[in-house]
């Protein structure tokens, strides 16, 4: 893709991510993802009913009499968003990929951040992590990371979400909101989940396309794995094919939907037919 064509895209979706982000998200990002942090703001003289393990015994001491430490919320956030690059992202029967939706949910996840002052990071992984982008401030940053979305082609088709999570509680120190987007059609990861959940916010972000659910009788099919370039040919005029085909879905489903439910983790799920803006409105309503 030449330069020229990039910057068009990336254009055109920084003013639709953008758009959203200050005219439908601004007040719900904010409620539901406040600052989980407190940060030291000053000491006042000790009243009734405060609570005695708050006491600066420093102060108290100069003074001779009770003093406490008032803390208040740290409302600056660091959000990263780790992001599904692996090779069923350009899987699409409808208008769009998977990949072009994650896109769009990533830039406006990112705007609503900046939006709220607070830094936005990006981790990329298929099998292995693929990129990292150090959380920062400021609009240049958002651009820079969509054209990334839009551009990024990875090393590896294959997927392992235990990979990036691992990487992700080991890189980032501080406590920080998360946003983990994948189609999971992947191995379990519900043991790096649940390590990652503890130390962080974490926010799980399904995007999926309806054939990953169901598949029509179109006759004798060639089918291609996009992760491992296995190629097989289905006839989907077998009912009984059609059943396995849902049956492993919705199995896959379940033991996904398991394993962010026993971690604590919240999740939506948004089809690359359906309305994205909905499914997050939805997330932040969850929280709020």
């Amino acid at each position: 893709m030449e330069t020229s064509e990039i910057l068009k895209k990336v254009r055109q979706v920084e003013i639709k991510t953008r758009g959203l982000s200050q005219n439908i998200f601004a007040g719900q990002y904010h409620t539901a993802f406040k600052g989980r942090g407190m940060a030291f703001s000053e000491v006042r003289e000790y009243q009734p009913g405060d609570d005695v393990r708050s006491i600066d015994w420093n102060v108290t001491a100069r003074f001779n009499r009770p003093y406490i430490k008032v803390f208040e919320e740290e409302r600056e956030l660091t959000v990263m968003l780790l992001i599904d690059v692996s090779a069923s992202g350009v899987f699409g029967t409808e208008v769009n990929t998977k990949r072009q939706v994650i896109t769009e949910i990533a830039a406006t996840l990112a705007f609503s951040a900046i939006q709220n002052n607070d830094k936005i990071g990006v981790i990329f992984f298929s099998d292995k992590v693929e990129k990292f982008i150090a959380p920062q401030k400021g609009k240049k940053h958002i651009l820079y990371i969509i054209r990334e979305l839009l551009e990024f082609k990875p090393e590896s088709k294959k997927t392992d979400i235990s990979c990036v999570l691992q990487y992700f509680t080991n890189a980032i120190k501080k406590r920080c909101t998360a946003f983990l987007i994948s189609d999971f059609i992947a191995p379990e990861f519900e043991k790096s989940l649940m390590i990652a959940a503890k130390k962080h916010d974490l926010v799980a972000l399904q995007v999926y396309d309806v054939k990953d659910t169901d598949i029509p009788d179109v006759g004798l099919l060639k089918v291609e794995d996009a992760e491992n370039g296995n190629v097989m040919y289905v006839d989907t005029s077998n009912q009984k094919v059609r059943e396995l085909y849902k049956q492993r879905w919705n199995k896959q489903q379940e033991t996904v939907s398991k394993s962010f439910s026993k971690t604590g983790v919240d999740m939506v799920s948004v089809s690359t037919s359906d309305d994205y803006v909905k499914a997050l409105i939805s997330l932040f309503r969850m929280r709020g």
